[in-house]
């Protein structure tokens, strides 16, 4: 009789604890500091107003993944798309703009932080922006100025490229010789004290290792990693050592996953590296010889190149194993999420879009977390940070 009782027993447990998680996501506000639908959707002309059968966000999509605050990346990459890099944050910013007017009873611009519950209490998603690489500004403090004024609420230091006054983590390491200088110059510390004084959030992803020693020791304020992962679990240059981790956590700032698979799996960065690397010469140069035709040889080597990171992507709970990671070095106060939809070529499975924020909560349910903890990793210490920041 007993023995029939463990199955039973188990299931009940399963189901009770589905409903925790369920109810505690429920009340939490979930908060989500990356995404970068504006250039790999919106400016492409595609309205996430309504459900999408492509990309990994949307208006009804952010609604079923319970998402109530999310930062949009203004991005654009090493090479403007139109006239300038901030002419090109401009035109993002009038996309999201645009978006909010069309969706008024959905969506709530902000740009501070009482208005941030607000439009949570109206069942709205909260949206701010924030600014991805230094380069945008142009070496300008009045452009840093002007995207302030249009809502701009962190500035990501860098991006991968290197301005003229901080060095980027992909520069810092893969190219350290091309380099003039590393950390901040004299002006990189006027960006930062013009952030503090401003209240946007300096956001230290992306930024190399000594520009991230010189913002920690430059700013006032809390900062931000809007997405970056634990480089002791994934050792690649865009995530944090432990000493940076730490360094965060002492300035009160925030670490917000990223869920990129390179950057949550070691074996699949390191299967990245190897295809990228030494492999795809060889793989391509046999494939032609067998084709004959350039076109259907950039097919075939797709799809190998598909098949083979299909077979590493991550878990979920490889990504709550990087939460778990900062709170056992720091605490809970630390970490939040920066999922970095939209901006990624690969996700672990089962969080192929924005529905499935509820599946981290259930698996930090599953691992034991408190609803106090919970509640601080989904959405509540970023929170805090935007409270010390902004004006």
């Amino acid at each position: 009789m007993k023995k029939a009782l463990v199955p039973l027993l188990l299931f009940v447990s399963f189901i009770s604890a589905a409903q925790s998680a369920k109810t505690i996501h429920r009340k939490a506000i979930v908060v989500d500091t990356h995404n970068d639908v504006l250039s790999s959707l919106t400016l492409k002309g595609i309205d996430i107003s309504h459900r999408q059968t492509q990309g990994q966000s949307d208006l009804d999509r952010w609604k079923e993944g319970g998402l109530d605050v999310q930062f949009f990346s203004i991005w654009t990459g090493e090479k403007p798309r139109g006239k300038s890099f901030y002419l090109d944050a401009n035109e993002e910013i009038d996309s999201l703009k645009r978006l909010i007017l069309r969706n008024y009873n959905r969506m709530a611009e902000i740009t501070s932080y009482r208005s941030v519950k607000r439009a949570v209490k109206k069942n709205k998603l909260a949206c701010l922006m924030g600014v991805e690489g230094g380069h945008m500004i142009e070496n300008d403090l009045a452009n840093l100025n002007a995207l302030y004024l249009r809502g701009m609420r962190y500035l990501t230091l860098t991006w991968n490229n290197s301005t003229s006054w901080a060095s980027s983590a992909m520069d810092e390491t893969e190219h350290p010789g091309d380099l003039k200088q590393k950390g901040l110059t004299e002006f990189g510390k006027q960006v930062v004290r013009k952030l503090n004084e401003l209240g946007v959030m300096v956001d230290v992803s992306h930024v190399g290792e000594q520009t991230f020693y010189d913002a920690i020791a430059t700013t006032t304020k809390p900062v931000l990693a809007s997405h970056s992962s634990v480089w002791a679990l994934c050792p690649v240059f865009r995530n944090l050592k432990d000493d940076q981790i730490k360094a965060v956590a002492r300035n009160k700032g925030v670490i917000c996953i990223n869920f990129y698979s390179g950057f949550i799996s070691k074996a699949y960065a390191q299967r990245q590296e190897q295809i990228d690397g030494n492999e795809r010469k060889r793989i391509q140069d046999s494939l032609f010889a067998i084709t004959k035709d350039s076109a259907q040889m950039r097919r075939q080597w797709r799809e190998y190149y598909r098949t083979e990171m299909e077979k590493l992507r991550p878990s979920i709970a490889d990504v709550v194993d990087h939460i778990d990671y900062i709170v056992k070095l720091v605490g809970d106060s630390y970490v939040g999420l920066g999922s970095d939809f939209d901006g990624v070529s690969s996700l672990p499975v089962g969080l192929d879009d924005v529905t499935t924020y509820p599946k981290i909560t259930a698996e930090l349910v599953r691992r034991g977390y408190s609803k106090k903890s919970i509640k601080r990793i989904l959405g509540g210490n970023v929170l805090r940070v935007m409270k010390a920041n902004f004006n």
